[in-house]
């Protein structure tokens, strides 16, 4: 027999009514905890656009003047990912629970300056990292658990993304050097991997990259091959390029895993090519619909797909959960913040080493990201 717990009712801030802000509001719209919703987005229009769909109380301009509401228990940091830190530091003095997009911010000082406001306010924080809500991650981790492969030694992981995130990123920067594949992407996959090897310690990292697409237009990165080396040896080999052409028919996200094991071995295809589309007619892309595209592998786009005026997959379901978390108290599969800093200091360690060209020892401090 189970005890019935009692719930806690929410008032949310969405600060940043962007495509995210828009799918979690009207996700969090239709959960029964929720009382109230106020907006904050600069752009004016945009805000009163989204207030109007998930049905908000209060818009404004300024996110202190939402965040400062008495209705407010609770918030949704959905910015560009440059702009996180003064909201999150404004909600932890709040003490509010909060959702973060990842990552923390794009610097690794601001990042551990976000993580300490946290931990001081007692604040409950998690960020998005989706897809541990993908049934397959989650199947894996409880093979994995279980000890169905044994002890695990090696793991590898390849992410490919056609170049729409890459431009849409580097378009709204004035600093590329603090936009990455391996910070802005390839954090879904080392996380994913992290959260499947439960224990295991990065001591060691090494990698190289390439920049001849987007680096003679966008001073950028095309892609990032390396490998992490754990504390009790097993070794990750991951890679990732954001650069494929825009052509190329996943949405955002195709990934390959493979885990191998004393006792066994898990593969892992998440490159969605399962359900292909190919039409005549040209279909709006996944990340931006100025862009079409003939052949599709549908399912490819990391929060989900949007059926019947709805959006179902991962980020539903991630969504869901943290009200439920901050509701009831019950413990889900988020990232928290520290691995969220964690993440971020990882992929700053793997674009070093590939600067430097040598291997660097983990962890790195802001003082060797500046260096």
């Amino acid at each position: 027999m189970t005890t019935a717990r009692s719930s806690k009712r929410i008032g949310l801030a969405i600060v940043g009514a962007g495509r995210i802000g828009l799918i979690r509001g009207e996700i969090a719209a239709r959960h029964p905890s929720v009382d109230w919703i106020g907006v904050a987005e600069t752009r004016a229009e945009r805000g009163k656009e989204v207030a109007a769909r998930v049905g908000a109380a209060f818009v404004t301009t300024d996110h202190r003047e939402l965040l400062a509401r008495p209705e407010v228990t609770a918030a949704i940091i959905a910015t560009d990912e440059h702009l996180h830190v003064d909201p999150i530091l404004a909600a932890a003095e709040r003490k509010l629970d909060l959702m973060i997009e990842k990552p923390l911010a794009t610097e690794l000082a601001e990042s551990a300056r976000v993580l300490e406001a946290i931990r001081r306010a007692g604040a409950d924080a998690v960020v998005g990292y989706t897809q541990r809500f993908r049934r397959r991650f989650l199947a894996a981790k409880e093979k994995i658990r279980n000890g169905a492969l044994g002890d695990v030694t090696l793991v590898t992981s390849r992410a490919f993304m056609n170049r729409l995130v890459a431009l849409d990123n580097y378009r709204r920067t004035d600093r590329p050097e603090t936009i990455s594949p391996m910070v802005i992407s390839g954090t879904h996959a080392l996380d994913v991997v992290l959260w499947l090897l439960e224990g295991r310690t990065p001591v060691e990292a090494y990698a190289r990259s390439i920049d001849r697409v987007l680096g003679p237009t966008h001073r950028g990165i095309d892609a990032t091959a390396g490998m992490l080396t754990m504390d009790d040896g097993t070794v990750y080999h991951l890679s990732i390029s954001w650069a494929l052409p825009v052509v190329w028919p996943g949405s955002v996200y195709s990934l390959e895993i493979g885990i191998v094991g004393t006792e066994g071995v898990l593969t892992i295809d998440d490159t969605h090519r399962d359900v292909v589309l190919a039409t005549t007619k040209p279909q709006p892309a996944g990340y931006t619909p100025e862009t079409v595209r003939h052949v599709d592998f549908m399912g490819s786009y990391p929060p989900g797909d949007v059926a019947l005026g709805e959006l179902w997959g991962p980020m539903r379901e991630e969504t869901n959960a943290w009200l439920s978390r901050v509701a009831l108290g019950v413990p889900t599969p988020h990232a928290t913040a520290a691995e969220a800093h964690d993440r971020l200091m990882l992929t700053k360690a793997l674009d070093l080493s590939a600067r430097r060209r040598r291997p660097v020892p983990l962890p790195i401090t802001p003082e060797d990201e500046r260096a």
